[in-house]
């Protein structure tokens, strides 16, 4: 009966959007629109690379939520959103543990959410974000919402935005409403080489300290925001604002791996039975 249960349950709320992207290393789907990147084992790393680039010559804001698992003293190391051409292009995996997943992938920027201190990488004693170029995991500055003792790793979803503004070349990523980035950088002729369609994805890795790390998908907006009526009607499309994941309610569900069981929290569709075409808050 539970297995059928679970069973009904991903029938309802798998989404196809989640299928759009090339998983590597230890990244999985998960039930809803989310994907595990690592799972809470020490060791680990995973990619998840959008199939579709970005055009840099293009308006784009990107939304997800985070989860950055529960240990927060017996946990590591983070995520990073990762924007890259690197050579090995679908197949780019940065190194694990203090690398994110995304040491050494070259032509890149990065945002990092880095859950462990490794002080020869200059990273302060907290949970921190930073904004990083080429593949290099080394900060000088980092915003950790001027709290000695942040932390990420607190059982929580947090919410990610991402914008690029070709005019402008301005750069601004948000955590949980705050803005933790803000610049000018021409993107196209200063890290790409004249390159404007690149990958899009995240990584993230553990080392000997763990935690269970994934993410959720929540709405995009590319060069101007158009509102698709159906938010089932999930696809990718340039001039339309994508909303993936209108109202959420949450899952507790047990994951056997490796004879291991790990909580899962499940962000799922919570749409009214009786209007199945409302529309999703698209305010950012």
């Amino acid at each position: 009966m539970r297995l059928l249960l679970k069973l009904f349950l991903l029938l309802l709320i798998v989404n196809p959007v989640c299928a759009q992207f090339n998983l590597i290393g230890d990244a999985d789907y998960m039930l809803g629109d989310c994907i595990k990147l690592t799972p809470d084992e020490p060791y680990a790393s995973g990619m998840a690379y959008h199939e579709r680039k970005l055009n840099l010559n293009q308006y784009f804001e990107i939304e997800f939520d985070i989860y950055f698992g529960d240990k927060d003293e017996l946990g590591a190391d983070g995520i990073a959103f990762v924007i890259h051409n690197d050579p090995r292009g679908y197949e780019a995996f940065g190194f694990w543990g203090e690398g994110l997943g995304y040491g050494r992938i070259y032509p890149s920027i990065a945002v990092e959410f880095d859950t462990y201190q490794n002080m020869y990488r200059n990273d302060p004693a907290c949970d921190h974000v930073a904004y990083l170029e080429n593949g290099l995991v080394y900060q000088n500055d980092y915003w950790n919402n001027d709290d000695a003792e942040y932390n990420l790793e607190d059982d929580k979803l947090h919410n990610f935005r991402f914008r690029w503004d070709p005019t402008e070349k301005m750069l601004m990523v948000y955590l949980d409403n705050n803005i933790v980035f803000q610049g000018q950088r021409d993107l196209i002729k200063e890290i790409f080489a004249g390159e404007k369609e690149v990958i899009w994805g995240f990584t993230a890795s553990t080392g000997r300290k763990h935690n269970l790390q994934y993410f959720c998908l929540r709405k995009w907006t590319f060069n101007g925001p158009k509102v698709l009526e159906n938010p089932n009607q999930a696809q990718w499309a340039f001039n339309k604002l994508i909303p993936i994941i209108p109202e959420r309610m949450e899952y507790v569900l047990k994951e056997t791996s490796k004879s291991k069981e790990e909580k899962i929290i499940v962000r799922t569709k919570d749409l009214p039975e009786s209007s199945p075409q409302s529309k999703a808050d698209n305010d950012f």
